[in-house]
C-alpha cells in the first residue's frame, strides 16, 4: 500500500540521507510489542452536542502558506515547515526513496491504522498530549498522533518541534495547501480540552462530513468544561492529498544523535506516551470501533524499532485496531 504523506518540517534535501538495511534483533522486535496493553478510559460520546468554536486558535498567515517573504521569524519558520511538507509529500506520492550509504542519519517513519476509503464519513479518537515534551534537535519533528478521515478536508495533528513549538494543527487538504489554524498547548488548552486518560493528558478529536454533495467537513475538539464538541476548523471541496484512505498514526521525522547512535527523540521522549485510543468510524450515522476489516495496521503490524532509530521503541496494539500506544 502506498504510504501516507510526511508532515515533515525540514528541508527536503535531508531525504537524501541513507536508509539502514540491517534488521533489528529478534529480541528488539519482540520488545517492541511485548508491553501489556493499557486499559482505555471512557471517551466522550461522539454524538454529544456540538456548540461553539475552539477559542484562542491562531490562523496561519496567508503569506506563510506561500512563497512570499515576511520579516517575521515565526512566519519564516512556518514557511520552511510548510514548503518542506509539500515537497516531501510529492516525493512520497511519486514513490521515490532515499538512496545511499551504510549509516542512516535521518528517517521519516510512521505507524498506526489507516481506515479505508468508503468505510466511513467520520472519525473520532482520543489522543495523548504532553506539553512538557521538548524536541532537542532543530531538524526534528514529532507528529503524534495525527489523524485524517478518508476524503476529508483536514488533518488534525499534534505537533512537537522547535520550529513552531508544541501545538495542534488543522492542515487544510481542500485547497488551503497548509495548516489553516494552530492551537498552542497552553494552560487554557489543557484546562478546557484535556482529561486524564490512562494516567496522562489527552484530548478528543472528531472529523465528520457535514455535506456529502460539497464534501464539507468539520473538525471538532471535545470541551471537557461544557461537555460539547467545539468546532476547530471547517472546509469543503476536493481532497488534494491524493491518498484515498485515512490515517490515525504516530509519525516522526528524526535525526541520529552522534553521541548515542540513536535518534534524539529516543532520549527526548523517554517515558512520553504517544497514544490514540477509542478510535471510531461513523458509518450510516452509527459510530463503531475501528476494526481489522476497515483499518489495517500500516506500514506493517509489527514494526522494527531500529527502522525508527530507536531500538527501545515499543509499539503496542492495545485494541483490535482501535487503540495503539508508542513509547520510546
Amino acid at each position: 500500500m502506498q504510504r501516507r504523506t510526511l508532515l515533515a518540517c525540514v528541508l527536503p534535501t535531508v531525504l537524501l540521507t541513507a536508509l539502514a538495511t540491517a534488521p533489528a534483533t529478534a529480541a528488539a522486535t519482540a520488545a517492541a510489542t511485548a508491553a501489556a496493553p493499557p486499559r482505555a478510559a471512557a471517551s466522550p460520546d461522539p454524538s454529544a452536542p456540538k456548540a461553539g468554536r475552539v477559542a484562542h486558535t491562531r490562523p496561519v498567515p496567508r503569506d506563510a502558506r506561500t512563497a512570499h517573504t515576511r520579516p517575521v521569524p515565526r512566519d519564516a519558520r512556518t514557511r520552511k515547515a510548510i514548503q518542506a511538507f509539500r515537497e516531501l509529500h510529492r516525493a512520497r506520492l511519486g514513490g521515490t526513496q532515499p538512496t545511499a550509504p551504510a549509516v542512516q542519519q535521518q528517517v521519516h517513519q510512521f505507524w498506526g491504522v489507516e481506515p479505508a476509503a468508503g468505510t466511513h464519513d467520520g472519525l473520532v479518537a482520543t489522543h495523548s498530549v504532553t506539553p512538557s515534551y521538548r524536541v532537542s534537535s532543530s531538524a526534528d519533528f514529532t507528529y503524534a498522533p495525527t489523524t485524517k478521515a478518508a476524503s476529508s478536508c483536514m488533518e488534525v495533528t499534534t505537533v512537537y518541534s522547535q520550529a513552531v513549538g508544541n501545538e495542534l494543527w488543522a492542515w487544510d487538504w481542500c485547497g488551503g495547501d497548509g495548516p489553516a489554524v494552530e492551537l498552542p498547548m497552553d494552560a487554557s488548552f489543557q484546562r478546557t480540552y484535556t482529561s486524564t486518560v490512562n494516567g496522562h493528558a489527552a484530548y478528543s478529536v472528531q472529523l465528520v462530513r457535514t455535506n456529502a454533495s460539497t464534501n464539507a467537513w468539520t473538525a471538532y475538539l471535545y470541551n471537557y468544561t461544557t461537555g460539547a464538541w467545539n468546532a476547530f476548523y471547517s472546509k469543503s471541496g476536493q481532497d488534494t492529498s491524493a491518498l484515498s484512505y485515512g490515517w490515525d498514526i504516530f509519525e516522526i521525522y528524526a535525526s541520529r544523535n552522534p553521541a548515542t547512535g540513536t535518534a534524539y527523540y529516543c532520549t527526548d521522549a523517554r517515558n512520553v506516551p504517544f497514544e490514540s485510543s477509542s478510535i471510531k468510524l461513523r458509518r450510516n450515522g452509527a459510530w463503531t470501533p475501528a476494526s481489522p476489516s476497515d483499518s489495517p495496521w500500516e506500514p506493517v503490524a509489527v514494526p522494527n524499532p531500529s527502522d525508527y532509530l530507536c531500538p527501545t521503541l515499543k509499539f503496542v496494539r492495545a485494541g483490535a485496531n482501535d487503540h495503539w500506544v508508542v513509547t520510546p
